[in-house]
């Protein structure tokens, strides 16, 4: 087929914005979440959960709440953990990688609190809760590993049975001169960095339907999750099924920002319960449970140095990065992946030469960490701003003219980081410019002094960033995971005459089905309103890696590209065979087969579909008049499409209360083509919020018993509209040269780089008093006590 043959549209859709479609559903409150959908004979689940973090299951009696109104079971481990294959979180290319098999139930050893122990259905979640209440589980308590640092040390405490340490994963990544650098070096700037653990506090919590059809022996599962594919997998591998009698719908979902992609013991658990029963069951999680079982978030404890020649060069970092991920490493992306990321993201915006990073992943009795939306950058940029703004301050240079001085320059590429991550183009000069041009980087400079001088403290913080999107079969296949690194995409004109997407990249409100709709709709030159979109369901759409690493818009996009450029060939294929003209001299313009070269109306795209679905045999024999195409893309290029940008942050800081306010932000990215500019704002706009929500508020806190002291949203502070500043956007574009494209991600540029903003924003306000803070949130109290009060 001819990829490059122009549709002659005469309406462009790249490039420019629309609306959400699905968004007026929503605002009508017409959305289909699994929550809102129930089954014949239903049953609901409820969890008894360890109120322990660590311990040892002596007895369950369970004999009461077998006998509570509604209830119709209740599962211990030997019931539900039979029909289940354990599931190990590690992957091949992290050598020496550990964690311990992990299965529905817990089998007799607690390892966090909040673990679940017993499952109860009913026909109510209500009377499943009451008799969560009437089971009895006698558990010996034991000393729990809560603090990673003590979790290293020899003879510590193990936090899981079956490890020799508390070490999951450890490596280092080095340069062979990075020694030689510290010792010559000019300078040398070190700080300790404390990143807070947190979690998603999604809009709709975890929740699945599972509905096993004994007669049939088919699985349907309807399943808020981003990776309808990975989980189809999943639960056929572990419960022994063909992947073809397992069906994964993924309806509309409620947020989900990576927490929504790992396995989790609640749904293994709603999946085997359905199969021992023959009957639906549901589970949705509420929100203080989600506190004690979605996965956390960040949890890093970094000691970083940088070194920096006389001439304010910088010329190498070394960083030591302690990541306690809880209990046991998740499945199946791990626990690691987003350490990995931290040591190797370190530095990227920079001409740095040489480098260590250092990375230690320890187990501890508390919920796991994993994936989340952003996964490291926020620490790497962090720790890496953090130090250029010493290093700027102590050499008297300003912190723009030392980015400038340090930044990869814009004609330098391809490049290599220190790290050995491979940049096909950036764009950190032209963002850099740009940025201090809109904010009026000068003019905030004189008000700052102005305002200091009547006892205002304002502080400015920059931070430039690196972003990892569109990622290839490296990032997890390489390590053994059956996580596809390619999408498909189906694209078929109706007999009447409309167009259908069924595409294998998913929806969670980011607006995928929109953007999708745009690059099919200009490649067949109709409206977007006149392609629907299907997605999220593995019985209907192509396989593929669905939505996760900002690859929807560059992987999904150029996937329905692809198919929607084969389509258009065939359908003037088939116009020339009904016309008796060459297809060559014909092209595609506003639901219609057009003269190419005068632009003269010959024949309706309804008719086409109308003529190859029922009168073929006009049509001269051999004709190919199939009107539905398929196409599936990976990555073949660089392993990554990097994505660049940097961001600003206006604060004013009171010193005598400690608080916050947050005045401005400004955002310039690069995320190559951009396909709708209102959708890309959007998420850099919650991207934004979603990085000042931890680096100000956020944070799961643990006692020294590793019980959770805040797991409710009375304490447990998320980021409100009154308290995010106005977030100014702007754009450069360099599209990757990989694609026809050349579509980057966005979703995780803003959180990549918020926090470390507003870090320097905070620190620059605090420099009249010789205080800095290195922790996050930096809430109130921190300030003070920096401050010394």
């Amino acid at each position: 087929m001819n990829m490059q043959r122009k549709s002659g549209s005469t309406t462009k859709h790249i490039g420019h914005s629309h609306r959400r479609l699905n968004a007026k559903r929503h605002l009508a409150g017409r959305g289909q979440f699994v929550s809102d959908k129930t089954l014949p004979r239903m049953l609901h689940a409820a969890f008894v959960r360890s109120p322990m973090a660590r311990g040892r299951i002596l007895d369950i009696d369970i004999s009461d709440a077998l006998k509570a109104p509604g209830v119709m079971r209740v599962f211990t481990a030997a019931e539900l953990n039979r029909i289940c294959e354990p599931w190990s979180g590690t992957l091949d290319h992290f050598a020496g990688m550990k964690s311990t098999p992990q299965n529905i139930l817990s089998e007799g050893d607690i390892l966090w609190a909040g673990q679940p122990v017993v499952m109860v259905l009913a026909h109510s979640r209500a009377e499943a809760e009451d008799a969560c209440e009437l089971v009895f589980i006698d558990i010996e308590d034991e000393e729990p590993v809560i603090d990673g640092a003590a979790a290293m040390l020899p003879g510590a405490k193990l936090a899981a049975p079956g490890l020799t340490d508390n070490i999951c994963f450890q490596t280092v990544l080095e340069t062979p001169g990075v020694d030689a650098v510290f010792a010559g070096a000019a300078h040398i700037f070190e700080e300790s960095f404390i990143f807070g653990r947190h979690t998603a506090v999604t809009l709709e919590p975890r929740a699945i339907l599972a509905d096993f059809d004994s007669a049939s022996g088919q699985l349907t599962v309807h399943h808020g999750t981003q990776t309808p594919y990975q989980f189809q997998d999943l639960y056929a591998r572990h419960f022994n099924l063909r992947e073809g009698q397992v069906r994964v719908i993924a309806p509309d979902v409620g947020g989900s920002f990576g927490m929504k992609l790992h396995l989790y013991h609640e749904e293994m658990g709603a999946v085997a319960a359905s199969i021992l029963t023959g009957r639906p069951v549901r589970f949705l999680a509420d929100r203080l449970e989600s506190f004690v079982s979605d996965i956390h978030a960040r949890d890093h404890q970094v000691q970083a140095r940088m070194a920096v020649s006389a001439e304010g060069e910088i010329l190498a970092m070394q960083v030591d990065d302690l990541a306690p991920v809880g209990a046991v490493s998740a499945y199946p992306r791990t626990s690691a992946a987003e350490g990995n990321q931290v040591i190797r993201l370190m530095g990227a915006p920079y001409q740095m030469a040489d480098y260590r990073g250092r990375l230690s992943v320890v187990f501890q009795n508390k919920v796991q960490t994993s994936q989340y939306r952003a996964v490291g950058h926020p620490i790497a940029c962090g720790v890496t701003e953090r130090l250029c703004d010493m290093a700027a301050e102590a050499l008297g240079v300003d912190p723009f003219d030392f980015r400038a001085r340090n930044l990869i320059r814009d004609d330098a590429y391809p490049q290599t980081s220190a790290t050995g991550y491979q940049f096909e183009k950036l764009s950190h000069e032209a963002c850099l410019q740009q940025l201090r041009q809109m904010m009026n980087y000068d003019g905030l400079r004189a008000e700052q002094a102005e305002l200091r001088k009547k006892g205002i403290h304002r502080g400015i913080g920059i931070a430039p960033f690196v972003e990892i999107t569109n990622p290839g079969a490296t990032f997890y296949g390489v390590g053994g995971a059956r996580i596809s690194a390619q999408d498909g995409a189906i694209v078929k004109l109706t007999p009447a005459g409309d167009v259908q997407c069924l595409i294998s990249v998913t929806e969670q409100g980011q607006g995928t089905e929109t953007i999708i709709a745009q690059v099919v709709a200009e490649q067949l030159a109709l409206q977007p309103s006149a392609v629907k979109v299907v997605t999220g369901d593995t019985d209907t759409t192509p396989s593929g890696g669905a939505t996760w690493a900002c690859r929807g818009a560059g992987i999904g996009g150029e996937t329905a590209l692809r198919a929607a450029r084969k389509l258009r060939d065939q359908i003037l294929s088939i116009a020339g065979k009904i016309l008796q003209a060459d297809a060559a001299t014909l092209m595609l313009s506003d639901g219609a087969v057009v003269d190419a070269a005068t632009g003269t109306h010959r024949l309706d795209l309804a008719e086409i579909g109308r003529i190859a679905t029922y009168r073929p045999d006009t049509l001269p024999a051999g004709t190919d008049i199939s009107l539905t195409v398929a196409h599936h893309f990976a990555p073949q290029g660089y392993p990554f499409d990097f994505t660049n940008g940097i961001q600003a942050s206006l604060v004013e800081v009171d010193v005598e209360t400690g608080f916050v306010k947050l005045l401005k932000h400004w955002v310039v990215e690069d995320c190559g083509t951009i396909i709708n500019p209102l959708l890309v704002d959007e998420q850099i706009r919650g991207g934004v919020v979603q990085g000042l929500g931890p680096a100000f508020f956020e944070e799961c806190l643990y006692d020294d018993t590793g019980q959770l002291t805040n797991g409710s949203l009375a304490d447990y502070l998320v980021p409100m509209a009154c308290e995010m500043p106005d977030i100014e956007i702007g754009h450069v574009e360099t599209p990757t040269l990989d694609t026809i494209l050349g579509a980057k991600g966005v979703g995780e540029a803003g959180t990549a780089a918020a926090g470390a903003a507003a870090m320097n924003a905070v620190n620059d306000a605090l420099r009249p008093f010789n205080a800095s803070v290195s922790q996050t949130p930096m809430t109130p109290a921190r300030i003070l006590a920096v401050l010394g009060h």
